[in-house]
């Protein structure tokens, strides 16, 4: 039985990823179709060498850093004061952020954009950008700082206190840095999350804040380019090794 579940295991993990295997094959063709002519780095660098590309990936990067760190702040005091205070209400709602679909998500935050910065003489851009992914990378970094807060034994702050620490001498010196695998794994999967994003960003992005996921999409729609599967593959394994560091951090 546990040889037949192995294979099936194995099996599946096989369906999920073998077109991304295939993708980063054909990467390293000479030929800008599916037919095999030889290995070669030629779409690598025409795909570093694009400066739309090189452009829209500099924005991703940003993006990505400024929102994963004001998310992993706010995020992880959000998680303490749930810790601290239990809220079912407020649980509920951070369980509903997650299963709402990123169209309507995209859409509520694009009227509310739309109706705040009209009054603020502001437009769509960057700014709207950064603030939207904060917005959805939240409840993630809520939910994986709070499983860790979960783990942790309430008598340490106490005995801190006990002791004549501060409640925030007790929060930076005892909880904090029990804490601080947690909080790094929450920031690699929301910066995972906020490269990765399309349908949310190309609602809310003004013709300056183009993302390497939507101009990834624009070629695409043209044609089959392999510069797609090239910057692709280095996405892939980019964001596969984040993921795995943060599963060691969340599991340490």
């Amino acid at each position: 039985m546990r040889r037949w579940l192995g294979l099936y295991a194995a099996g599946v993990l096989l369906f999920l990823h073998l077109p991304l295997m295939v993708l980063g094959v054909f990467s390293f063709n000479e030929s800008r179709f599916t037919v095999w002519e030889g290995w070669s780095l030629r779409w690598y660098r025409a795909a570093f060498g694009d400066g739309q590309l090189m452009e829209a990936a500099a924005n991703s990067l940003l993006i990505g850093g400024m929102a994963t760190v004001v998310a992993t702040v706010v995020g992880t005091l959000c998680a303490y004061g749930l810790w601290k205070r239990a809220s079912r209400w407020m649980s509920t709602s951070l369980s509903l952020s997650l299963v709402t679909p990123e169209i309507v998500m995209g859409i509520a935050l694009l009227a509310f954009f739309q109706w705040v910065f009209r009054y603020l003489g502001v437009r769509l851009g960057m700014h709207a950008v950064i603030l939207a992914h904060v917005m959805f990378c939240l409840a993630y970094v809520v939910i994986v700082v709070l499983a860790r807060l979960r783990t942790m034994d309430r008598a340490l702050e106490e005995a801190a206190l006990d002791l004549g620490a501060t409640e925030w001498q007790a929060f930076r010196r005892v909880t904090l840095p029990a804490l601080a695998p947690g909080i790094g794994a929450a920031a690699l999967l929301a910066f995972t999350i906020s490269f990765d994003d399309y349908v949310i960003t190309s609602l809310v992005a003004g013709v300056d804040s183009e993302t390497l996921p939507m101009v990834l999409y624009a070629i695409a729609r043209r044609g089959a380019n392999p510069v797609v599967n090239a910057i692709s593959t280095v996405i892939v394994f980019g964001l596969g090794a984040l993921i795995l560091v943060a599963e060691r951090l969340r599991e340490a």
